[in-house]
């Protein structure tokens, strides 16, 4: 888990290198990554550019099925309620975060999310995963916002 979760990490740091919260995410079948991505919401002006979906859409495209069915994803902070709707819609057996987002309202939602029981598919889900060097990232890029 360590493996994947360093690499969702170096996709983070991508999206700080260009002003964009650090978050990355990988998207892994049998060992082998199938997507990667970083936020990339403020340089594109798009809402819903955040690194799991956009990690979600390249690993469609590489498996040509919009079913990741065997797929685990590796995310560096808890994902908001839009990108664990894109997980379950996806099928993705697993999610493994990094930080958990403790300073806003998605904290333990996506535990809600993707428990709920009207859905049809559920995920696993295990956080805290490099949880400093998440955690670190991420309050060092908003200590030089402030």
């Amino acid at each position: 888990m360590q493996k994947f979760m360093q690499i969702a990490i170096k996709e983070a740091k991508k999206a700080q290198k260009i002003d964009e919260v650090p978050i990355g995410a990988v998207i892994v079948v049998n060992g082998k990554i199938l997507g990667k991505a970083f936020n990339k919401r403020n340089s594109s002006k798009i809402a819903t550019h955040h690194a799991e979906i956009l990690a979600i859409e390249k690993a469609c495209k590489k498996l040509g099925d919009w079913r990741l069915e065997n797929a685990e994803i590796f995310v560096t902070l808890e994902p908001c309620p839009m990108c664990a709707g894109a997980i379950a819609n996806a099928r993705i057996k697993k999610l493994v975060f990094g930080a958990y987002d403790t300073s806003g309202t998605n904290h333990n939602l996506i535990f809600e999310i993707l428990n709920d029981t009207r859905l049809n598919h559920k995920v696993e889900i295990v956080g805290g995963i490099l949880e400093s060097e998440c955690k670190q990232l991420l309050t060092d890029f908003f200590k030089k916002k402030r």
